[in-house]
């Protein structure tokens, strides 16, 4: 193996540079660009320029302390290797090498090993220094830091800036936990071991203290103060194996709850519940794939006559096993493999294909989701000027829904109603708004949330709120649809109310078929 070495101090010294290194051979290399920062004219016009000599090569930029000076090693391996496995093959030359050669070849590879163990962005030991160094621990602890907000940092600010905060705040972690090495994993992930046998209550403390001291830092780039928000995991289980994986869930499961920290312990089976969501995304893609997704349809009627008007078309799955699988089981896990698109216009295309020529006003539930996504816009609007239904489709939009694109809604129901298509406030009285939220949105119905409804005969708090919703409602001309109406008792308080519609297991189950 040959290496050879140059060293840059401008931009200046490319082509000289460019001159010595196209003597060299060019099959079976492997380029160091080693320099205090990537993005200078110098590192990148050295790059592109190594890249046309050497086309097949392998370019690594790495990061050194020295602020004026890049170096430039070259490696050429005499023999033919797959250039995936030059990094390898380049490893044990220099380790071969040191046998028989003097001390300088030693401190390339050691220079080399140690570039390999470190993070070039923060210098810190990287995530195959921290795997070394565990094999090497008995009784231990894993703690990692997770910066909450640095995808918003990093697309705001762009990567340069996020770039400087992981420097900045490797820099801090390193000063503030001064007793215990700091290691960059990925991203915007740091860790570090506490070597030594802790319980759970112990640990407990020591993170929530450990939260209290690192919290509340301010990352200052040219005059902008950037706040960072951590997130920390860890295992009370000293044992290596599937370290990662176990204080990686407990990081996840920390923020889905918005808490500082959480504490991984073998009793919480958190692989069980993985198992059954890889087991349930399984049933869920057979099912879309199978055409499985159904509409099951439950009856709402004239809470005088007892006649059914209108039908709501609730999404069911049907497994390999013929077992019915409720929405709230199978749409978030239709959501997180991306499938959540394709169930929702199945659910509008059976349901359509039900009511086309039907009597009957059907109801089909949309969350924001789908209202913000252009392709399922275009789906609706298609079906809508091609069905002699779109004047009998109410669209049921969740009051709880956050709205963060207000505008987007008012076309969506600007769009609908020209086709005739009516729109529903589904679970009112449950989400965050107030009534200013009907006007808003151009409400035709109003569905009291079952909570409330369920309870009127014996909880007086809930009669009072549905008594004001449905006064309020007739006021601006809007119908009511009561839910979750159980029991006779039930229904003859929502008439007494003069609720305008009711629907509820009392009145009919959902079912495949229409009554």
């Amino acid at each position: 193996m040959e290496v050879s070495d140059f060293t840059l101090t401008s931009s200046i010294d490319v082509p000289s540079v460019l001159e010595n290194v196209q003597k060299l051979k060019k099959d079976n290399v492997l380029i160091h660009i080693v320099s205090f920062i990537h993005n200078t004219v110098l590192v990148q016009s050295l790059k592109n320029e190594l890249t046309k000599v050497f086309p097949s090569a392998k370019v690594v930029l790495l990061k050194h302390s020295d602020k004026i000076t890049t170096c430039l090693t070259v490696y050429n391996l005499k023999m033919d290797i797959e250039i995936q496995n030059i990094n390898d093959e380049v490893l044990r030359e220099l380790n071969a090498q040191t046998t028989k050669k003097d001390l300088s070849i030693k401190e390339y590879r050691n220079k080399l090993f140690s570039r390999y163990f470190t993070d070039h962005l923060t210098n810190l030991p990287n995530v195959y220094k921290l795997r070394n160094d565990l094999d090497e621990e008995k009784d231990f602890a894993l703690v990692v830091f997770n910066i909450d907000n640095f995808q918003t940092i990093n697309n705001f600010y762009g990567f340069i800036v996020g770039d400087y905060v992981i420097e900045q705040v490797g820099k801090y972690l390193q000063e503030t936990i001064s007793d215990n090495e700091i290691y960059r994993l990925s991203g915007d992930e740091f860790a570090f071991i506490l070597d030594k046998d802790i319980g759970f209550y112990e640990l407990k403390d020591y993170l929530n203290n450990l939260y209290n001291n690192i919290k509340n830092f301010v990352v200052d780039y040219q005059g902008i103060n950037i706040y960072i928000d951590f997130t920390l995991a860890s295992s009370t289980n000293g044992d290596s194996k599937n370290i990662f994986s176990k204080v990686s869930m407990a990081l996840k499961y920390a923020k889905e709850l918005g808490i500082p920290f959480w504490i991984y312990e073998d009793r919480m089976n958190f692989e069980n519940e993985y198992e059954r969501n890889l087991k349930l995304s399984g049933i869920v893609r057979y099912a879309v794939e199978n055409s499985h997704i159904v509409p099951y349809y439950q009856a709402i009627v004239d809470t005088k006559t007892s006649e059914i008007k209108k039908y709501e078309c609730l999404a069911r799955l049907i497994d390999k096993n013929g077992k019915i699988l409720s929405p709230v089981l199978f749409i978030p896990i239709a959501k997180k493999i991306k499938v959540y698109n394709i169930v929702t216009k199945t659910i509008i295309d059976k349901s359509f294909a039900t009511f086309e020529n039907s009597e009957f006003e059907f109801s089909i539930n949309l969350s924001i989701e789908d209202i913000m996504s252009s392709e399922i816009f275009n789906f609706i609007i298609e079906k809508l000027k091609n069905s002699k239904a779109s004047n009998r489709v109410i669209f049921e939009l969740l009051e709880s829904d956050a709205i963060i694109d207000f505008k987007k809604v008012e076309r969506f129901i600007s769009e609908v109603k020209r086709y005739g298509a009516k729109i529903a406030i589904d679970d009112f009285g449950s989400g965050y708004s107030n009534f200013a939220y009907l006007t808003n949105m151009r409400a035709d119905y109003i569905k009291i949330d079952g909570a409330l409804v369920q309870n009127i005969d014996v909880d007086e708090n809930s009669l009072l709120v549905v008594e004001t919703i449905v006064e309020f409602a007739k006021k601006l001309g809007i119908k009511t649809i009561a839910e979750y109406v159980h029991s006779s008792v039930i229904m003859d308080k929502v008439k007494e109310l003069g609720v305008d519609y009711s629907q509820g297991f009392y009145i009919d189950e959902p079912s495949v078929n229409l009554k």
